[in-house]
Order: structure tokens, then sequence, then C-alpha cells
């Protein structure tokens, strides 16, 4: 009885001091892992953010890029850190997409994080070689079906998410393609951009050069609603092929167990930042479309998109290489 109370004793005090210590956070620097090299979306993100989390905070957002094994790297570092709000994950789609092709993932990517906002989005879109002369999805499906194995398709590797866009595309359409995977983005559109293959999807930010110029032709967005950039290209799901949006968001995470007290607060004052006209100014400019999917949604969105990218995985079969 004596050891209960104790104990009792104890947790009320340990209490308080646990509401002291979030009401003051943060009390020193954030770590912000971004599971990508400099230079991409990710890390223009993470940078934008840090520096207004900085104003707001008073307190050094520290970004460290951890690349790596398509993120898993970078991923596992913040999956193993203390829930106390220090360290952060820029996460990208690839954490939705990963635990299908790397089963042997030392973390969860639903249960071992706590999801605080989804803060930008671009969606991919299906681009064909001039020289195909397919001019419609339509045209598209129809020039597939009428070869063995339909069109060349190019991605940037096996499992990549422009693959797995394919994918899961063809499964919709009731479509194949014969895929021809690169070692990366860059070689991909090159061999797009030459003719060697004849279509793929590219990342809209990758692909808007590309077709304003007449390099490549677009046939459609990989999404639900009509993007800014490309107002005059269709939707899949206008086209009649709900299901086939793909894309890449970039939000942010924690490790598991994040008090809820810091769950609110950061995702107010992420909220905040994206707000602000500079913050907002620099993600449109990088080619994306600034979101504010709160804690719940974001964590809903991660759990779902997880099943649907496995499923994609194991019904085309896809192994990595």
């Amino acid at each position: 009885m004596l050891r209960r109370s104790l104990l009792l004793a104890a947790g009320a005090v340990a209490a308080p001091a646990v509401v002291r210590a979030q009401d003051n956070w943060p009390e020193r620097p954030v770590r912000l892992v971004v599971p990508y090299a400099p230079g991409g979306p990710s890390d223009i993100l993470g940078r934008t953010l840090a520096a207004a989390l900085f104003e707001a905070w008073k307190q050094p957002v520290v970004v460290e890029n951890r690349p790596g094994a398509g993120s898993s790297i970078g991923t596992d570092l913040v999956a193993r850190a203390a829930p106390d709000g220090y360290t952060l994950l820029l996460a990208a789609t690839a954490h939705v997409m990963n635990p299908a092709l790397m089963p042997r993932l030392p973390f969860d990517a639903v249960r071992d994080f706590t999801a605080i906002i989804n803060t930008a989005f671009h969606p991919m879109v299906l681009v064909v070689h001039p020289s195909t002369g397919v001019t419609d999805v339509p045209g598209f499906i129809a020039a597939s079906k009428a070869r063995p194995g339909g069109l060349t398709m190019g991605s940037a590797g096996v499992g990549n998410a422009s693959h797995l866009a394919a994918a899961l595309f063809a499964s919709v359409a009731g479509i194949e393609f014969t895929h021809v995977p690169f070692g990366g983005a860059a070689p991909a559109q090159a061999a797009i951009l030459s003719g060697q293959v004849q279509a793929g999807f590219l990342n809209s930010t990758v692909a808007v050069p590309q077709l304003r110029g007449g390099a490549l032709r677009g046939l459609a967005v990989a999404d639900a609603k009509p993007w800014r950039e490309l107002p005059e290209l269709p939707t899949l799901a206008s086209l009649g092929h709900a299901g086939a949006e793909a894309g890449s968001w970039y939000g942010v995470l924690a490790p598991a167990k994040l008090p809820a007290p810091l769950v609110q607060r950061l995702h107010r004052d992420i909220l905040a930042a994206l707000h602000l006209p500079a913050v907002r100014e620099r993600i449109l400019a990088a080619g994306l479309d600034p979101l504010e999917v709160g804690p719940e949604a974001f964590q809903a969105q991660i759990a779902a998109e997880t099943a649907k990218w496995g499923k994609v995985v194991r019904d085309a079969g896809i192994t990595p290489d």
C-alpha cells in the first residue's frame, strides 16, 4: 500500500513537470531530418520551413540531410528518436511506398510515427513522346491495347514512384505496358525526351518545361482535380479513371507517442509558417501546391496510402532490384 502511494505521489509530481517542459518547448535546437540529398523539393521545403520556424521559436531548426536506401536511413533515425519534439522528419510519398518494396524495414511507416501536418503536394503527369502520334488518354489506351506488351513506359527505377504510378494506371485502365527502368529520374526523362521510350509518368515540376516547349506531349494529370500549372490538361479521374491518382506529398512527422500538446503546438506553428507570404511564395516557386492537412487526417492518409501502394506492388508483382 505504501509503495502504491509513493508511486502515485511520484506520478503526481512528474505530470506537472512534463506539462511545464512542453509549455517551455523548445528550449534547445530542433532537428528536422530530410531523408534525401540536398537540392530537391524536400530539401527546399525543409529549409524554407526551418527559417520560418526559427523566427517563431527563437531556437535554431537544423536541417539534417540523411539520404540513402530510398529515404529509409533518415526515416529510421527519426523512428528511434525520443518523442519530445526535438527530432522531426520531412517525409515524402516514398514513406508509404517503401513498406511494400522493403519488407524488412526496421520501422513501421504508420505505427512508429506521429503525423503533424502534410504541407505540400505536386501531381504526376502522363506524358508521351510526340512520335507516338498519341494525343489523348483514349488514344493512349487504344495504342497500348493494339501492341503486344503495350507502349514502353520509362521510369526512374523499379519500385520508383514513376513506376508505381504507371502500374496503378495500367490496373485502373485495364492495359499493359512494357516497363523500361532507368537509374534515376534524369536518365528516365532523357529517354522519354529522345523517344527511346514512348511514355512515362513525370513529376509535374519536371514535366512543365518539357510540355511548354513541345518536347513532350501531356495527356493527363494524375490527380482528382486540375493542376494550376497545367490547367489545359484533363485529370485521369475526369476521364473515368478515378483511383489512378499519383503524386508526391511532403509532410512533417515525429516519433510515435508524441504528447498531444506538442502535436498541437507543432501543427499550429507549422501551419502559421505556411501562411507567411514569403513561405507560400517559395513553395509555389518550387512547383508545389501548399497543403494544410492536419494530424488526424494526415495519419489516416498515411495508413490509407500505405495500403493502397502495397496493393499496387503486390498486384503488379513488383520486386525491387
